[in-house]
C-alpha cells in the first residue's frame, strides 16, 4: 500500500511516516498544500492523510479538490481542532475520516486500515432522475419532460440535494444545513421560501407534483403519491 502524509510538522511527519514504513506501506511525506493536492491527483496512493492546517493550500481545500475532480482516494484528516464542528467540516468536506492530534499510531494504522478495506467512496455519477425529472449534473441543466427548467444557482443545489435523497423525507435542519452550510435557525423561513420557488418551476403545470411536505418532518421528492 501506499501512502501519501500531506503533514507541515516535521515530527509529526517523521512519526506518521516511520509507522506506516514498519508496517510494511510505502509513505510518501509532502509539507506544502499545493504539492500535496498535485501528488493526490496522479492517483498513484491508495490512502491520503491530510493536516488540517497547511501553507500553500489548507487540508480541507485539498480534500474538496479532489472530490470535485471525483478522485475516491480515502482521506484521512488529522488536525488538533478537535471540536465537534470541526469533525462535522471535515467530513462534509469529503474527508472519510477524521483524527484528532495528539494520537497514538495504532489507531492511525486501525483508521487508515479500514478506510482501505472500504469500497471506492462513490462512483461517478452524472445524472439524477426522480419521474420525468432529469438533472445533468456535468452540464448542471434540468428538463422535466423533456421541457428545460432554468435555475438559480441556490435552487439547484436544493433540488439535488432533494434528488440525491430520492423517497426519503428531509428535515428543515438536514436542507438548512446541507444546501446551506448553516446551522438551523427555527426562526428563518428561508428554506420554505426556495421550496416554494422551486415547486413553481418543478410542478407547475405538471399533472402529478414530485416535492412533497410532509407535516412536522419536512419535505421528499418522489414520483409517485
Amino acid at each position: 500500500m501506499r501512502i501519501l502524509v500531506i503533514e507541515d510538522d516535521d515530527k509529526t511527519a517523521e512519526y506518521i511516516v516511520k509507522g506506516l514504513t514498519e508496517s510494511g506501506m510505502v509513505a510518501d511525506r509532502v509539507a506544502d498544500g499545493r504539492d500535496g493536492l498535485h501528488m493526490a491527483t496522479g492517483g498513484q496512493y491508495d490512502a491520503v492523510v491530510v493536516d488540517r492546517m497547511l501553507p500553500g493550500l489548507d487540508g480541507l481545500a485539498i480534500v474538496r479538490a479532489l472530490r470535485a475532480a471525483e478522485i475516491p482516494v480515502p482521506v484521512l484528516i488529522v488536525s488538533a481542532l478537535a471540536h465537534v464542528d470541526e469533525r462535522v467540516t471535515g467530513l462534509r468536506a469529503g474527508g472519510d475520516d477524521y483524527l484528532t492530534k495528539p494520537f497514538a499510531f495504532s489507531e492511525l494504522q486501525a483508521r487508515l486500515e479500514a478506510l482501505l478495506r472500504r469500497p471506492p467512496a462513490f462512483q461517478q455519477q452524472t445524472a439524477l432522475q426522480v419521474g420525468d425529472l432529469r438533472m445533468d449534473l456535468l452540464a448542471r441543466k434540468v428538463n422535466r419532460g423533456g421541457r428545460p427548467i432554468d435555475l438559480r444557482p441556490q435552487e439547484y443545489k436544493l433540488l439535488e440535494y432533494l434528488m440525491q435523497n430520492a423517497d426519503k423525507v428531509v428535515t428543515r435542519t438536514m436542507l438548512f444545513e446541507g444546501v446551506w452550510d448553516f446551522h438551523f435557525d427555527p426562526q428563518t423561513n428561508v428554506v420554505d421560501v426556495h421550496i416554494s420557488r422551486l415547486r413553481q418551476k418543478i410542478d407547475k403545470g405538471f399533472d402529478k407534483p414530485l416535492i412533497h411536505t410532509h407535516r412536522g418532518g419536512g419535505y421528499c421528492i418522489r414520483a409517485d403519491d
